[in-house]
């Protein structure tokens, strides 16, 4: 399976190099217009990603609900 990320690129490529607009280069490589468009507008977890990473490397044991637990408790996800 090829990624989003991939595919956007793939549509750049082709637009870029044969200069195709965004709707040939989309139909050229068969996706839809609308994932080469799509801008997310989550918020980034890169801070909590970083702290999960430093507990599940401190404590080896937790598992996912353990270490869930320690987040609530630092404050890093609602209760």
């Amino acid at each position: 399976m090829v990624s989003p990320a991939s595919r956007r690129e793939l549509v750049d490529w082709a637009k870029h190099g044969f200069q195709l607009t965004e709707r040939r280069a989309c139909g050229a490589v068969s996706v839809g217009r609308s994932m080469v468009r799509y801008a997310s507008v989550k918020a980034p977890d890169a801070p909590l990603r970083a702290r999960l990473h430093e507990l599940a490397r401190d404590r080896l044991t937790f598992g996912y609900p353990g270490l869930h637990v320690l987040l609530r408790r630092e404050g890093c996800l609602p209760q």
